[in-house]
């Protein structure tokens, strides 16, 4: 196959977890360019991956009129293979000798990277092992995350994510005040990591830690946040993209749910846990809990 066309998905965690699929699809066809067809609001996820091709947006906001010159553009192109992780119908009105999509599949799991892997699992060897997910960095956003990091002690740091997109998915700003104090004996620093609208979350924690801290709220963009978190000894967060970008970073991850399904979105890799709210209400999930969690994370991770 000399080209293919990979339909990723929009927001940045679900992006994150189609990585398996689109790295298995490059091992089995590593001479080919892989085009994606991506959002604008995780695109970057995919900036530096070494073997694709053009990213394609596909903007919403632009109506029929926008998608009408999106097909044109993708109709110029003779595919040898489209694989489609979403559900819009978009691959049939494309030129392709193959289409795989999620029409018909089996999964092996329930989880989000299972379902994505079950699309391409007609290709692949049934022994195959499932891909890691992946995040591609370039040197400067390593430079940048150390140089951020640079003012803490030690290297033990614990990074925090203490937003999300949704209120009910966050946890309290106390809360995760009170788990740093649990743990403090484990970390030299502390590290926040999130959006703009994370800033006064950030700040209403950071009052009260008890170790050196970094707020960097705001202050990165997605490849900048993968980089600081991957210079992270762990990372606790809400179930928001943050604790997908650290897992794919190989970093310890331990999300917070609320409401959610965590059997099919937690983080993938088996450096990763979670801790469940009860009934669903993240404002009943004590930091003693989280910090149990926490400790048992860290004794199976080196």
């Amino acid at each position: 196959m000399r080209r293919i066309l990979f339909f990723t998905l929009s927001n940045i965690g679900d992006a994150v977890l189609t990585t398996p699929a689109l790295e298995a699809l490059h091992q089995c066809f590593p001479e080919a360019t892989i085009d994606l067809m991506a959002d604008p609001r995780s695109s970057l996820v995919f900036a530096h991956c070494p073997y694709r091709g053009r990213i394609f947006h596909k903007n919403k906001k632009a109506g029929w009129r926008g998608l009408g010159s999106l097909i044109y553009q993708l109709r110029r192109v003779p595919y040898s293979l489209v694989v489609d992780l979403r559900t819009d119908g978009l691959a049939y009105l494309l030129r392709a000798q193959k289409r795989l999509t999620k029409r018909g599949i089996k999964p092996a799991g329930p989880h989000a990277v299972e379902r994505h892997m079950a699309v391409v699992a007609s290709l692949l060897s049934p022994s195959a092992p499932i891909p890691p997910c992946r995040v591609w960095l370039q040197p400067q956003q390593v430079q940048f995350a150390k140089a951020q990091l640079s003012p803490l002690p030690g290297h033990r740091w614990l990074a925090l994510g203490p937003g999300a997109n949704w209120p009910p998915k966050i946890w309290p700003a106390s809360a995760f005040t009170a788990l740093v104090n649990a743990v403090k004996n484990c970390f030299d620093g502390v590290v926040l990591v999130g959006g703009l609208q994370d800033r006064e979350r950030s700040q209403a924690i950071g009052a009260h830690l008890p170790l050196p801290y970094v707020d960097l709220c705001g202050s990165t963009d997605l490849l900048q946040a993968a980089a600081v978190l991957q210079q992270a000894s762990i990372f606790v967060g809400n179930d928001s993209g943050l604790g997908h970008l650290a897992a794919a970073m190989n970093t310890p991850t331990l999300t917070l749910f609320g409401p959610g399904r965590p059997e099919r979105y937690h983080p993938w890799g088996n450096r990763n846990a979670y801790a469940l709210a009860p009934d669903g209400q993240l404002a009943q999930l004590s930091a003693t809990t989280v910090a149990h969690r926490l400790f048992q994370l860290l004794e199976k991770t080196p």
